[in-house]
């Protein structure tokens, strides 16, 4: 059993989460950026053998999305917490 912690709810079964995908951050302007750009932002994935930064939301909770640092081989949850503009 994977236990995942929201930074609203505590730690949670991770069968009350849905998984959103790698974080990656959004370009400035998406409608300005070349269409090869917008197409890797879009379709293009890291998928990293390691700690990876990824979006999760909180389906049968707070229903928060939120950012996880999770190992993609142990699927350890390193930690959790809110997004925030400034970190990008």
């Amino acid at each position: 059993m994977v236990i995942i912690e929201c930074p609203h709810c505590g730690e949670r079964n991770q069968s009350e989460f849905r998984y959103g995908g790698e974080y990656n951050p959004r370009p400035a302007n998406l409608m300005e950026v070349s269409d090869a750009a917008a197409a890797d932002f879009i379709y293009m994935k890291d998928n990293k053998w390691g700690v990876q930064k990824e979006w999760w939301y909180h389906r049968q909770g707070c229903q928060a999305w939120f950012l996880a640092e999770r190992h993609t081989r142990t699927n350890e949850v390193v930690k959790t917490y809110l997004w925030e503009a400034s970190k990008e």
